[in-house]
């Protein structure tokens, strides 16, 4: 048998029925803001296949198996992927909150009171009651939309969250890649000093020959001495910089990174450790809409319009409902056993905004100029994420070139040192030939490192600016979570 007597359970369907039936609210409608950007990341007329295009996955970028199990490291273990992640938590947790208003509160509530009074000089009087009831608390009938929309609002934030944390980790996989690809370089750079000291080293020794055989002059003695010092100031500062490009590859992965797992000395990890094919022409701007970071403006942007909708119900009555029923008896054996009497309330009450001093206008002026600005943060978002495309494709369409000429420039210096240096061995020249020759040889050698690492370098920051997939490999510190937020109430 219901608690509730007939005519508070029809009253009660009723307005449950009038509460869940609308499906609208006094948000307005949305529609997306026009790109603020030219149609086509090259400049050439959009292409209708071109706009399939599909960012490739991490791992079909990141082919070096060293560099997979680093990037797994970061993965797991960096602390700011792994606050993104409990942000999510927290959002989720957020959306279930509001979600929980839609729906009424129903509380149990069980009292039992005894007094005793004094009649008279001899007569004492004890009262006994007890109740049981259960009830509704404050339900809001969201007649105008109200809690809908606030609901929305909080689902948008929610998700605008799970796009930052998307963000967050194809920038991890990035900046860790971008890292490890710098102790490469590192290490190039450090054995291209070290090679040349080595060299300057002999040269100090065949010169200080010469020089006590009165066939090379103390000037000439002098300037090996500097470059060989010169080159041992070079040799530390790349062990000093290669020291600290470790450092930094240990912070993006949470840990410490094991030696086996880092580049391979002596060896072009940076020409064969990053793959990226080539782009597809006329690929339209409109794919930069994929960007997480693009996403998430967006997201950002419909809960601001939902906002409105809420404060625009704000204007309107809002109806609560307290209701309750249940037994009551004088004694508390009575209670269950067919002595008590029935009891209900009911209670509802409507609440209609008369005199604010314009507090409600000014919180939808508030809602509506926060929904502007996020018209204008998700304008630039996207303008943001066109600038860093266009930027790096303007890169890529001359590395090539770049590096065929730092190519032949070397080739040319290695030709000019060794012509310089057997001319001054055999005492045809003084040493000032060869040392500029030696400068410059130098000078070429690290710049096509630089190079390399710069053209490495491009394929990453492409694989990042165009969105690339970086999620398809299982975050081991995420809980799992559903795919809809409400299902974990």
């Amino acid at each position: 048998m219901s608690l509730f007597p007939p005519p508070l359970r029809r009253l009660g369907l009723a307005a449950l029925a009038l509460a869940l039936g609308g499906c609208t609210t006094l948000a307005p409608d949305y529609e997306r803001p026009p790109l603020p950007i030219p149609a086509s990341l090259d400049g050439a007329s959009p292409d209708t296949a071109a706009a399939a295009y599909v960012p490739p996955a991490w791992r079909a970028v990141f082919v070096d198996p060293q560099l997979r199990d680093v990037l797994a490291l970061a993965l797991a273990n960096n602390r700011d992927l792994r606050v993104a992640l409990l942000n999510i938590d927290k959002a989720r947790a957020q959306y279930r909150i509001q979600r929980a208003d839609n729906w009424p509160s129903v509380n149990l509530n069980g009292q039992h009171s005894a007094s005793r009074s004094v009649i008279g000089e001899d007569t004492t009087q004890v009262n006994r009651s007890s109740s049981l009831q259960a009830g509704l608390s404050s339900w809001e009938l969201d007649l105008f939309g109200r809690l809908r929309s606030l609901n929305q609002q909080a689902l948008e934030t929610y998700l605008a969250t799970e796009e930052t944390q998307r963000s967050t980790q194809l920038s991890l996989l990035a900046e860790t890649a971008s890292a490890w690809l710098e102790i490469a370089a590192s290490q190039q750079r450090l054995a291209v000093a070290r090679d040349t000291l080595a060299s300057q080293q002999r040269t100090l020794a065949l010169t200080r020959a010469m020089h006590d055989e009165g066939v090379a002059s103390g000037v000439d003695l002098a300037s090996v001495q500097a470059s060989v010092e010169s080159a041992r100031v070079d040799a530390a500062a790349y062990e000093t910089n290669l020291a600290q490009a470790r450092n930094a590859l240990d912070l993006l992965a949470g840990t410490a990174v094991p030696a086996n797992l880092l580049p391979d000395a002596g060896l072009d990890a940076m020409q064969a450790s990053v793959v990226l094919s080539e782009l597809p022409a006329g690929l339209p701007s409109s794919v930069l809409l994929l960007r997480p970071d693009v996403q998430a403006a967006e997201h950002a942007l419909l809960a601001a319009n939902a906002n409105i909708g809420a404060a625009r119900a704000a204007f309107f009555p809002r109806i609560s409902l307290t209701a309750g029923a249940g037994i009551g008896s004088q004694g508390l054996s009575d209670l269950f056993d067919g002595g008590g009497h029935r009891i209900w309330s009911f209670v509802p009450s409507i609440t209609l905004p008369i005199f604010n001093a314009g507090a409600l206008r000014a919180e939808l002026d508030v809602a509506t100029l926060s929904r502007d600005i996020n018209v204008a943060q998700y304008e630039r978002a996207i303008q943001t994420a066109f600038k860093e495309t266009a930027d790096a494709l303007a890169v890529r369409a001359r590395i090539a070139e770049r590096l065929d000429a730092q190519q032949a420039l070397l080739a040319a210096t290695q030709r000019s040192y060794d012509l310089a240096d057997a001319r001054y061995r055999n005492g045809v020249d003084s040493y000032l030939e060869t040392l500029t020759a030696q400068r410059s040889l130098y000078a070429a050698r690290q710049s096509l490192i630089s190079l390399r690492l710069e053209e490495a370098s491009n394929r990453i920051t492409l694989f990042k600016v165009l969105g690339g997939d970086g999620s398809n490999e299982p975050v081991p510190t995420a809980p799992a979570a559903s795919a809809n937020p409400a299902a974990a109430s």
